[in-house]
């Protein structure tokens, strides 16, 4: 007990015992031939005794390293073993979710240290991206989606339909035309989304088309940026009201009129099939429920 043990050295054995080969054990280590030979020779001179005999196949095991070998080969398959099982104890209790910047900023990076304190042992990683990502290939375990729930082959759990409210700054408020109507907006520069539809659904499900003020103005393709420019009175923006919370609580933006719009979209939680094998992700989306649920 105790003693440094020359792994390297025992693994280039295992290894050449196991091929019969010291080209193909080096493959096996990631190591060239030459390193290889130079760890049997420094194991032999350790051991006293020749553990491999050319042959003109390769290599072969001496009587004294046939002896062995299957004692350290059978050691080192149980190292290996024992990683296997350590890693994936690791990844069952890590879990990567994937959202839009907006929904993770507003919503679930502030609520997130309630899932930690309560799961202490599972490791979360938020990566905020607007792009779709593609659930099978295994990085992503939990996408947080904006949409009609229609996603084959996955499972979609409902958490919120979100309502489209107009927000603006105070004081751009205070110094424009009074709102009394829907249609009053348009006397406002309109802070557009990415696909300069919010406004035009909006308008139309309060009785307003075909006016030519409705699809102008600067858009943005995040709410995270309408928010800002919003804020830094630019116009009037259509915001989800979980995004707006916090900034019409401080006063930094008012509810311009009090017409707010549900629309067909919700926010979904999208797993692979079967998300009861990762008890992990089954409590994270057990939790995301809950403060769905909660407002």
């Amino acid at each position: 007990m105790g003693r440094v043990l020359p792994l390297l050295a025992l693994r280039a054995f295992a290894e050449t015992g196991r091929h019969g080969s010291i080209k193909r054990a080096a493959e096996a280590m990631g190591v060239t031939s030459g390193a290889v030979s130079q760890q049997l020779r420094l194991l032999e001179q350790r051991s006293g005794a020749p553990l491999f005999s050319r042959t003109r196949y390769g290599v072969e095991l001496t009587e004294v390293g046939a002896s062995v070998h299957p004692a350290v080969l059978r050691a080192f398959d149980q190292i290996e073993h024992g990683l296997d099982l350590l890693e994936a104890r690791n990844a069952a209790q890590s879990i990567t979710i994937c959202t839009v910047p907006s929904f993770a900023a507003s919503w679930l990076v502030p609520r997130l240290g309630r899932f930690t304190s309560r799961h202490p042992e599972i490791e979360v990683r938020v990566e905020a991206s607007s792009e779709l990502v593609d659930l099978r290939k295994g990085r992503v375990d939990v996408a947080i989606r904006h949409g009609l729930g229609d996603y084959p082959g996955l499972d979609a759990i409902h958490l919120m339909a979100p309502e489209l409210i107009p927000v603006a700054s105070p004081a751009l408020l205070a110094g424009g035309p009074r709102l009394t109507e829907p249609g009053d907006c348009l006397a406002y520069p309109l802070l557009q989304d990415s696909d300069r539809a919010d406004w035009r659904l909006w308008l139309k499900a309060m009785g307003i088309e075909g006016d030519a003020r409705i699809e102008r103005g600067p858009s943005f393709d995040d709410d995270f940026l309408l928010i800002r420019a919003a804020e830094a009175g630019q116009g009037i923006a259509l915001i989800r009201d979980i995004y707006a919370k916090e900034e019409i609580a401080s006063g930094r933006l008012a509810v311009a009129i009090e017409r707010p719009w549900p629309t067909a979209f919700a926010y979904y939680a999208v797993t692979l099939p079967h998300v009861a094998e990762r008890p992990a992700i089954a409590r994270f989306v057990a939790w995301l429920m809950e403060e769905a649920q909660a407002g």
